[in-house]
């Protein structure tokens, strides 16, 4: 018999695979990484999702281009996670917060990233380098 998986534990297994994808990276982007991880429960609920998903965006693509680095990954997984939760349509979790979403909407993809971010950064402590000086 098989037992239906509950949400966190969805979370958690994603927030897994996503941390050590971020190790695999090298020493750099692993402690870049780990170091956004780490404050981006708190940075979600001062900041809002909106200002830290367009701060992640900022630090991590150039030009519309993907850099490889912590910034770019870290927005990847918490965009790609929480469109799946929500069923949303669209490259990232930026541009449809900003061009779709309801308040409603807003409130739900909020919630879930803080969740979501909450097991990244339990991951990453555990897992991830420390040390990375990145730019706020």
């Amino acid at each position: 018999m098989t037992r239906q998986r509950t949400l966190e534990q969805r979370r958690a297994e994603r927030a897994w695979a996503d941390v050590n994808e971020a190790k695999e990276r090298g020493d750099k982007a692993a402690k870049e990484y780990g170091s956004l991880a780490r404050s981006a429960p708190a940075d979600l609920q001062a900041n809002g999702l909106g200002q830290t998903l367009a701060f992640l965006r900022a630090k991590g693509f150039e030009n519309g281009k993907k850099k490889d680095n912590g910034y770019s990954l870290l927005f990847g997984h918490i965009s790609s996670w929480v469109m799946a939760q929500l069923g949303a349509e669209g490259p990232d979790l930026l541009l449809w917060v900003t061009n779709t979403a309801s308040s409603q909407d807003y409130r739900r993809a909020t919630t879930e990233a803080i969740a979501f971010s909450s097991w990244l950064k339990r991951f990453a402590e555990a897992e991830l380098p420390t040390g990375a000086d990145h730019e706020r």
